[in-house]
């Protein structure tokens, strides 16, 4: 293995290695893209035909890869996608960025990982590498990649090198992406991480890649950055029921202890948090801590306090229309906003859907508006036989839609909306981000986490 070792660092140091991407989503495409550009030649392989023609026509769906740097890389052939695996024969390196969730159960969910690593297996040549990227709990990478890469009779170490590496993707961020984040490597032994980090250093500075001892450090590392943000968050969203009981404005108080320039760092209460990772992290890594006799109790409760954060939501409006005389139920409510976040197209576990959810099943009648999500399903299957869930179209934001309406809950502020129009035409509105203290209000008409 020394020797595929010094071939594989040779070829990175002189670029003529081919990196496969397995799975073209919001982490894969954006590492793809990077890649080509790092002027290696790529393939990407995704199940969905779909997203093969479209890459294949130079255009992209994530709204972080502009098409306008995706078409020259395409037209170039630096990059190109396909759903067969036997592209992969031809790879040296080889990079797994698939879907991790989790199930009802809130157990996790690596089905993709395995169907992955079993259509991978057959085609791993001798000496190549192959990184895990996938947000996972610590011992994925040893105890369920690596013996389905083994079994067609190689041995990790000695005929393949296997990492593991922590994406860092923020869908929204101008500032921050795979080109330019550092990395932190974890590889089954040496040559394994010399290796992953050669591959690595094709797109960020060589200081900027953090080594580990192993992939468990680098698997539990990155559950520790987003359970990081979900403690915090749960933090302020419990102080922000606490301060609604006894009529204190959360937003002034972060605002003030912001002002310390050391020992605090401010976060923002919500009507939930969403995504791939701060919704789902803490569950795989309190599902594996059993397995160990232990009961991560804080993790689990901040997640618990933001889970509660949708049904808070909807009970604010409930109280706000019952002082106008108004019940919920019957009552015409807009929910502006059903990504996970501001700016983004990505509607992935978001509170949104949740506080919409609950405010069907109390009888209200409910319609949204996003610029950039132009439907969504509620109740979205999660595995065979599951009914496919309710189909809602993002409805016109105009005059007339919120006149009709008897409240208005802003639950995700994007930069489109025009924030002092919206307070102008909405009845009510709830605003569960924050977003309207920067602007006159009567504040009779609106109301705030």
């Amino acid at each position: 293995m020394g020797e595929a070792r010094a071939d594989f660092l040779e070829k990175a140091r002189t670029k003529r290695l081919t990196v496969a991407i397995i799975g073209l989503g919001y982490v894969g495409l954006p590492l793809a893209v990077e890649f080509a550009r790092a002027g290696v030649q790529v393939r990407g392989i995704d199940v969905d035909p779909h997203r093969i023609q479209t890459i294949n026509r130079g255009e992209s769906y994530i709204p972080d890869v502009p098409s306008a740097d995706l078409l020259p890389l395409v037209q170039a052939g630096r990059l190109s996608a396909g759903t067969a695996y036997e592209a992969c024969a031809q790879a040296d390196a080889m990079v797994i960025c698939v879907p991790t969730p989790f199930t009802r159960m809130k157990a996790p969910d690596l089905s993709y990982i395995e169907a992955a690593c079993r259509s991978l297996a057959p085609h791993v040549g001798r000496g190549a590498l192959v990184v895990l990227q996938s947000t996972t709990y610590p011992g994925t990478t040893e105890e369920l990649v690596r013996p389905i890469l083994e079994s067609p009779g190689r041995q990790a170490g000695r005929d393949f090198l296997l990492a593991f590496s922590p994406e860092r993707i923020d869908p929204g961020n101008k500032q921050y992406g795979a080109h330019n984040t550092p990395k932190v490597v974890g590889g089954i032994d040496g040559p394994s991480c010399d290796a992953a980090c050669a591959l690595f250093a094709l797109l960020v500075p060589p200081d900027q890649i953090h080594r580990v001892s192993g992939p468990r450090v680098a698997e539990m590392c990155k559950l520790l950055e987003n359970i990081f943000r979900s403690v915090n968050i749960a933090l302020v969203n419990e102080l922000a029921k606490l301060c609604d009981r006894m009529q204190i404005d959360i937003w002034e108080v972060i605002d003030a202890a912001a002002t310390k320039p050391f020992g605090f760092m401010p976060f923002y209460p919500g009507p939930g948090v969403g995504g791939h990772c701060i919704p789902v992290d803490p569950y795989y890594l309190s599902w594996k801590a059993r397995e160990y006799d232990f009961y991560t109790k804080f993790i689990e409760l901040a997640a618990e306090v933001n889970s509660s954060m949708p049904f808070f939501t909807v009970n604010r409006i409930a109280e706000a229309l019952n002082r106008q005389g108004k019940p919920l139920q019957g009552a015409r409510i807009l929910v502006l906003g059903v990504a996970f976040k501001r700016d983004i197209d990505d509607p992935r576990n978001a509170p949104a859907l949740e506080v919409m959810k609950t405010l069907l099943g109390r009888g209200a009648e409910v319609s949204y508006h996003d610029p950039h999500v132009p439907e969504v399903r509620l109740d979205a299957a999660r595995g065979p036989g599951d009914p496919p869930g309710r189909r809602l179209v993002s409805v016109p934001l105009t005059e007339d839609t919120l006149a009709v309406q008897d409240c208005v809950c802003l639950a995700v502020a994007h930069s489109a909306f025009d924030i002092p129009w919206v307070l102008k035409h909405s009845p009510l509105l709830m605003d569960a981000t924050g977003v309207t203290r920067r602007f006159p209000q009567d504040r009779g008409t609106v109301i705030r986490l």
